[in-house]
C-alpha cells in the first residue's frame, strides 16, 4: 500500500467514526429513555386516596409510639420520685441522728469542764478556772464548726 492509499484509509475510518458516534448517541439516548419510562412507571407516586391512606396509618403508628414513650416517661419519673423521696427521708435521719449525738457530745464535754472548774476553784487557782473555761469554749466552738459542716454538705448533697 503505498503512502497516499494510507491517507485515504485513514480519512475513511475517521468519517466513519464520527457517523458511528452520532448513531451510538442516538441508541444510548433510546435505551436511556426507555429504561427511564419504565423506572418511572414502576416507581409513579400513588393516587390521593391510597397516599392519604398510607400517611393516616403512618400517623397513627407515631402516636402509638409518643403513647408509649410517654407512659415510660411517666413510670420513669415515679421511680425518680421516691427514690428522692427515700434519700430525702434517710438523710433527714441522718443529720437528726447526728445532730443528737453532736449535742449530746457537747453536753457532756460541757459538763465535764464545769466539774473541772468547780475543782479548780476549790483550789482556788484562777489561771486553771480559765483554762477550763477556755476548754470549754474551744469545744462548744469545734461543736458547732462540726454541726455546720454536716448541715453544708446535707444541703449540697440534697442539691
Amino acid at each position: 500500500m503505498s503512502e497516499n492509499q494510507k491517507q485515504q484509509q485513514k480519512q475513511h475510518n475517521q468519517q466513519n467514526e464520527g457517523n458511528g458516534s452520532g448513531r451510538d448517541f442516538v441508541i444510548g439516548s433510546l435505551i436511556g429513555g426507555l429504561v427511564g419510562a419504565v423506572t418511572a412507571l414502576l416507581f409513579a407516586p400513588k393516587s390521593g386516596r391510597e397516599l392519604r391512606h398510607d400517611i393516616n396509618e403512618g400517623s397513627g403508628y407515631v402516636k402509638e409510639r409518643a403513647g408509649e414513650w410517654k407512659d415510660t416517661a411517666y413510670e420513669k419519673g415515679g421511680e425518680w420520685k421516691h427514690r428522692a423521696a427515700e434519700s430525702t427521708s434517710h438523710l433527714s435521719k441522718t443529720v437528726s441522728e447526728k445532730s443528737q449525738d453532736l449535742g449530746s457530745k457537747v453536753k457532756d464535754s460541757t459538763k465535764n469542764l464545769q466539774d473541772k472548774v468547780k475543782n479548780f476553784r476549790g483550789n482556788d487557782d484562777e489561771e486553771e478556772a480559765e483554762r477550763a473555761a477556755q476548754e470549754v469554749a474551744e469545744a462548744i466552738e469545734e461543736a458547732a464548726q462540726e454541726l455546720e459542716k454536716q448541715q453544708d454538705s446535707t444541703t449540697s448533697s440534697n442539691v
